[in-house]
Parts: structure tokens; C-alpha cells; sequence
């Protein structure tokens, strides 16, 4: 599967934004998906997670109560709601997607258990 990772963008704090990961191939609904992001001088940290259905979520601590997380299978497509933006969101965002996530490993915040990755959009969040 390939993923394409789009709707980044300059924000004030306070504001908010909807990242959008569309992927491409068949079986989207067979993939849980992973939002990670990476500022600069830091290593790529877990945002959050979606199982294959999507009935199941998972978040960070960070972004819990202000970032959302949903898929619709029918549109192949991945996306990630913030709210509440803060300064120290700042950074790129990447989807991630694997067969296994949230089915048959519970390692949705490892980012060794994701095969598949789109190319990030940056996210920058101003005071």
C-alpha cells in the first residue's frame, strides 16, 4: 500500500487543523493505521492509532482529548483532527499503516511495526 499524507500547514495556537492519509492499492480496511510525528532534533514519536475497523483508538498523552484519529475504509483514507493546537505540536506528521496493528500485535506505538509510510506534512503551529 502506498500512503499520501496532505493538509498540513501554518496554524496559530488555539487553531486547528485535519491531516488526511489517502492510501493507495487494495484492502485499506485489512491495515491498521499509525499517526507519528518528528520535530526537528527529536526522534519520530507515536501521535496516535486506529485499528482496522476503526473501533478501536489509541492516543498519546500529549495529543489525548485535543486530537482525533478516524478512517473511512469506503475512501481508502486515513485522517487525524487536532484541536487545540500548541506550539510544541509543531513538527512533520507521518501516517503509517501494517497488517498487523491493533490485530495481531498491540505495538501500535512502535514505530519498527509499521511496513508502510507515507512521506509526512508539516505541521507548524505559531504563538
Amino acid at each position: 500500500v502506498q500512503l499520501q499524507a496532505s493538509g498540513g500547514g501554518l496554524v496559530q495556537a488555539g487553531g486547528s487543523l485535519r491531516l488526511s492519509c489517502a492510501a493507495s492499492g487494495r484492502a485499506f480496511s485489512m491495515y491498521g493505521m499509525g499517526w507519528f510525528r518528528q520535530a526537528p532534533g527529536k526522534e519520530r514519536e507515536f501521535v496516535a492509532a486506529i485499528s482496522r475497523s476503526g473501533g478501536r483508538t489509541y492516543y498519546a498523552d500529549s495529543v489525548k482529548d485535543r486530537f482525533t484519529v478516524s478512517r473511512d475504509n469506503a475512501k481508502s483514507t486515513a485522517y487525524l483532527q487536532m484541536s487545540n493546537l500548541k506550539t510544541e505540536d509543531t513538527a512533520v506528521y507521518y501516517c503509517a499503516a501494517d497488517r498487523q496493528i491493533l490485530t495481531y500485535s498491540g505495538r501500535y506505538f512502535d514505530t519498527t511495526s509499521y511496513d508502510y509510510w507515507g512521506q509526512g506534512t508539516q505541521v507548524t503551529v505559531s504563538s
